[in-house]
């Protein structure tokens, strides 16, 4: 009875939330906004929020940080402010060190509002719990810290359209783990004018960039799609299977859910092959990929597929 309770609960709320004007997906964002005590980034192309000071230092490859930057262009920063609106593929080697949900050419002069804020509100960490405790029940995570930053409804420079993104990056800490949660509301663009995006669409040119760099050519994570027009599809993709919202230890870099292969995402379980030639076939399991030499049946064909390649039967037809 209590869960049937709970169910009709939640629902209502959805049906609450899209009669205020959430969309589809908005659920997986956490509370934001200047009701919630965030503040803002300056209305300015390529802004930053400056150096913002942490209560507490955050763990990130292995280095403690005690400040970081939010910049306009989807990127946490933590050694220096970043304006670069095109993003540069990863890994990047002179000292940068991201995260990044979803690194375009965001012009909030154009449209949308830059948010963040640091918390211990008791309610809230309350919240990143249970939902760790649904993504990773093993680990028994109780949040004491987070960090939000919240890109809401913000165009892309040089718009004619309407099309805007909303998406928010969450660090957060029990005191011995240290996470990334980055979660993806309605996503309609990829690329601004300035980085060869077509004004009305918002796609083509150099496509937006999301995932990790630790400022070495080592250590570094692509999410799937990350500068592809595949990107655009960010919000219905997870490694936790929650659609929108994918989940990253940060301290000692692990993506649960899957491996990382080559700096990218391989699904728990799933066959995949690593090259285009399609003549390598690779497995994820218990977290670590293992690879023979297998090439597709002359029945198929070889086909992008996520972060690496797919044999794909072909349909027969007929006559």
């Amino acid at each position: 009875m209590l869960r049937v309770t709970s169910l009709l609960l939640l629902l209502l709320v959805l049906i609450s939330g899209f009669e205020q004007g959430w969309t589809k997906l908005d659920y997986v964002l956490y509370p934001y906004g200047s009701d919630q005590g965030d503040e803002k980034t300056p209305i300015e192309d390529d802004g930053t929020s400056g150096e913002v000071p942490l209560s507490k230092p955050f763990i990130f490859y292995g280095k403690k940080y005690n400040s970081l930057y939010v910049n306009n262009n989807g990127v946490i920063s933590f050694n220096t402010a970043v304006s670069q609106y095109t993003p540069d593929a990863f890994p990047l080697t002179s000292g940068e060190t991201f995260v990044t949900p979803f690194w375009g050419d965001v012009d909030n002069d154009l449209g949308g509002i830059v948010f963040y804020r640091e918390t211990t509100d008791p309610s809230l960490l309350d919240q990143i719990s249970e939902d760790m405790g649904k993504h990773l029940p093993n680990l028994h995570y109780k949040a004491t810290w987070a960090f939000f930053a919240t890109w809401d409804k913000v165009a892309y420079y040089g718009s004619a359209s309407k099309k805007v993104n909303t998406f928010q990056a969450v660090l957060t800490s029990d005191g011995f783990h240290y996470f990334a949660i980055l979660n993806y509301g309605d996503i309609n663009w990829t690329t601004g004018t300035a980085s060869d995006g077509d004004p009305y669409t918002g796609t083509g040119g150099t496509p937006a960039q999301a995932g990790f760099n630790s400022g070495d050519d080592t250590h570094y994570f692509n999410i799937p799609g990350s500068r592809t027009n595949e990107v655009l599809n960010i919000q219905s993709t997870s490694n936790v299977n929650c659609p929108g919202r994918w989940v990253f230890q940060v301290d000692d870099f692990k993506v649960p859910g899957g491996c990382v292969f080559q700096a990218k995402f391989a699904k728990e379980g799933e066959d995949f092959w690593k090259e285009e030639a399609c003549s390598t076939k690779c497995t994820c399991r218990d977290g670590r990929v293992s690879c023979v030499e297998e090439v597709c049946p002359e029945s198929a064909t070889c086909e992008a597929s996520g972060s690496f390649f797919t044999c794909k039967i072909k349909e027969k037809i007929c006559i």
